[in-house]
């Protein structure tokens, strides 16, 4: 008996461990079809294709037309808009297909990730692999990705009318939730995963979580940049507009409206932007390798500088080349590869979660959780059918 009451703490460390390995693979199945979202989502952008369909289903809407008159209507619907009569009027219902396809996999995409992260919280919920203190991280991204889905569907119905694309500010609001959505996933997935050496300074910490505020930062001003289709003017670096500082940055009225709306000025601002993630992630390198010498944060702070660095070589090239789709595509899917191992790295610096000393929390709360969801979710969509 005392021999069985010696090996109980062994026992429960081996089986808290396992669980965490099993959630953790999961989130990082969730992180690849994110992922997979954001990048498709940037196709849709750049080919012009999110206004291709003008309403939201979410049941019927995961069927794409199956026969011509079902094409007809679709594409009917597609003429009611500014999009096609100011820029695509005469546009063949088999040039339509193909925006059309674009958008319908990025909207599938986006239902498949939410059942991807939805049931098997439940299921791991269900069956208490979920440690105290976890939970409520979990049902935070879980409202977060509803929230998301809520947004998609505000900047889409901004280019329904009045305007032939969609509103940048609504753009790089939904790009950045998405990024917010990646990184959270990304942070609490390593917090479960075992660190091979103790937790890092706090100064250490603190400019890495920095870093992580700066990619985030960066993705909505890039967001901005494509929403205003900033990158095909001024193709030249390291001047543009032949100064290292152009004039006529502030031309609109009031100032602030240069910031979100000017192209040249939010340009010249994702230009900064980028120098200054590259000069915190250098000093961030250095100040790592002599604090921590030869130590996994020293390591992967080289590591992030050099993704760092290659990023910034890829949006040179991009804008350099007039924005071509392969190259803004790999910009921005590169994007999400640094920002995903700024934020791995960020909570490697602090470490693993603490092993629980309380039992898992109560299924209960994972039906608050999925109730709140679905509140959310029925408040946006609902009104579509009324």
């Amino acid at each position: 008996m005392a021999a069985v009451s010696a090996a109980a703490p062994y026992v429960a460390r081996d089986r808290d461990l396992h669980n965490r390995a099993l959630v953790r693979g999961w989130l990082y199945v969730v992180l690849l079809v994110l992922f997979a979202l954001v990048v498709v989502g940037g196709a849709t952008r750049l080919t012009e294709s999110g206004l291709s369909i003008t309403e939201w289903q979410p049941i019927h809407g995961i069927i794409p037309p199956l026969n011509d008159a079902e094409w007809q209507e679709e594409f009917q619907r597609y003429q009611q808009i500014p999009q096609y009569t100011e820029l695509n009027k005469g546009m063949s219902i088999e040039a339509f297909k193909s925006i059309f396809w674009w958008e319908w996999a990025h909207r599938l995409l986006a239902r498949s990730v939410g059942l991807v992260f939805a049931l098997p919280l439940l299921v791991f919920w269900g069956s208490r692999r979920i440690e105290r203190g976890l939970g409520p991280k979990l049902v935070g991204i879980l409202l977060l990705g509803g929230l998301q889905g809520a947004i998609g569907w505000w900047m889409v119905a901004s280019g329904l009318v009045d305007r032939v694309s969609v509103s940048q500010y609504r753009l790089a609001t939904h790009l950045t939730l998405a990024a917010l959505i990646f990184t959270a996933t990304m942070v609490v997935a390593r917090g479960l995963a075992p660190h091979s050496e103790p937790a890092a300074d706090r100064s250490t910490q603190r400019l890495a979580g920095f870093i992580v505020f700066l990619a985030l930062v960066q993705i909505y001003l890039g967001g901005l940049v494509a929403g205003l289709d900033a990158g095909l003017s001024y193709n030249t670096w390291p001047l543009m507009d032949g100064k290292i500082i152009p004039g006529d940055l502030l031309i609109l009225e009031p100032a602030w409206r240069n910031f979100f709306e000017s192209p040249k000025t939010v340009q010249f601002i994702h230009r900064l932007g980028a120098y200054t993630v590259f000069a915190v992630a250098l000093w961030h390198m250095i100040a790592t390798r002599r604090r921590l010498p030869g130590s996994t944060h020293a390591r992967r702070a080289t590591l992030l500088f050099v993704l760092v660095l290659v990023q910034a070589s890829i949006g040179v090239g991009t804008l350099l080349m007039q924005v071509p789709l392969h190259m803004a595509l790999t910009h921005q899917a590169f994007a999400l590869i640094v920002l995903g191992f700024a934020a791995a790295h960020w909570r490697g610096t602090k470490g693993a979660y603490p092993l629980p000393t309380r039992p898992p929390m109560k299924r209960r709360y994972i039906l608050f959780g999925l109730l709140a969801a679905a509140i959310v979710y029925f408040a946006v969509e609902l009104p579509r059918y009324v």
